[in-house]
């Protein structure tokens, strides 16, 4: 079953496009949308096929910021039913718990790990598509989103101390940094958000712990649409937890608050394994990192949970059938219309 997402997540997408010139009704044809399909906003499109719109558009544009002129536009009336829950919420943490525990009705392929140490939090944020494909605008659209949702909790000046992209800087930062206001690392080990975490506790004046208790029951009477939940919940971990180091059975079971017999028991239902899941997860981001000819090549081994860059390049061979090195010399040779 492919994934799903709420046409929610193309708000906006109609007005950018006509702004930059776009047929919006013919990209959307092109991926096989119509905007009949966007509405209602709680209605269920393919995820791929959002993705490859955004990216298409962008292209077609010339707009490599497509993906934050969505965002500039979002309001959490947006978010359809479960903004009561969010609106109501006393801080930015428990939006951003709200928004992982609802990911069901708000995005299913969205994956947030919130990291605390020292006195920051890191919020790690990931897409999970079915198939491999670049993501940059629907990054850099989710970032900003959040971003959003954080100002609508603690006001409008609220801004993250840093945003982590693991894609290369476009050749202007106009529109990042007035979305953002803040630095902006392009060319990350992950794609996130950083802060103080005292900034994530920052009080929401609005907040009414008994529209939030209501919300809450009503969507918990929404059905999920995932048809395998917890393959989902293990691609989403280990996305989030290899680039840490940490994307062991051990460390996912634990993420997800069950044992590792019981995570297995469960994945043999679906008929996956831990280590394919992880192999193939391995796979799309090693081809992800590799395009990058900013990250060195022990640099991606380490990304992708090798200590030893000789036992990186041997699973690469096996995977891709020749090593890192002659990989790249191959791509700079496709890219500059040498042929292989």
């Amino acid at each position: 079953m492919h994934t799903l997402v709420r046409a929610a997540a193309l708000t906006n997408y109609m007005q950018v496009a006509e702004q930059l010139g776009l047929n919006p009704i013919e990209q959307l044809r092109e991926v096989g949308l119509t905007p009949g399909m966007l509405e209602p906003r709680d209605r269920l499109i393919s995820l791929d096929s959002t993705v490859r719109l955004l990216e298409r558009s962008a292209s077609k544009a010339n707009c490599p910021n497509f993906g934050l002129r969505m965002a500039e536009l979002r309001q959490l009336a947006h978010f359809g039913v479960t903004s009561i829950l969010l609106s109501h919420q006393r801080c930015p943490r428990d939006v951003l718990q709200m928004t992982i525990q609802y990911r069901h009705v708000l995005n299913e392929s969205l994956a947030l790990y919130l990291e605390e140490s020292h006195g920051t939090c890191v919020i790690r944020e990931e897409i999970l598509t079915d198939e491999p494909m670049p993501l940059v605008q629907a990054t850099e659209l989710a970032l900003a989103v959040i971003v959003q949702m954080f100002r609508a909790i603690a006001g409008v000046h609220w801004r993250p101390q840093t945003v982590h992209f693991t894609h290369a800087a476009p050749a202007t930062l106009e529109v990042h940094r007035r979305v953002f206001k803040c630095r902006i690392e392009f060319d990350s080990d992950f794609n996130g958000i950083s802060c103080p975490a005292s900034d994530l506790d920052i009080p929401n004046p609005a907040a009414d712990p008994m529209m939030a208790q209501y919300a809450r029951h009503f969507i918990d009477t929404l059905p999920a649409h995932n048809a395998n939940p917890v393959v989902t919940n293990v691609k989403r971990a280990i996305y989030l937890l290899l680039p840490m180091g940490k994307a062991t059975i051990e460390q996912v079971a634990l993420s997800m608050g069950t044992s590792i017999r019981s995570l297995q028991r469960d994945l043999d239902l679906h008929q996956e394994s831990f280590s394919q899941l992880l192999n193939g997860i391995r796979r799309e981001l090693a081809l992800r990192y590799m395009e990058n000819a900013r990250f060195e090549i022990g640099h991606v081994a380490v990304q992708l949970g090798y200590s030893r860059h000789a036992s990186f390049t041997r699973w690469f061979i096996q995977q891709f059938g020749m090593s890192p090195a002659r990989w790249r010399h191959h791509r700079r040779l496709d890219r500059h219309g040498q042929g292989v």
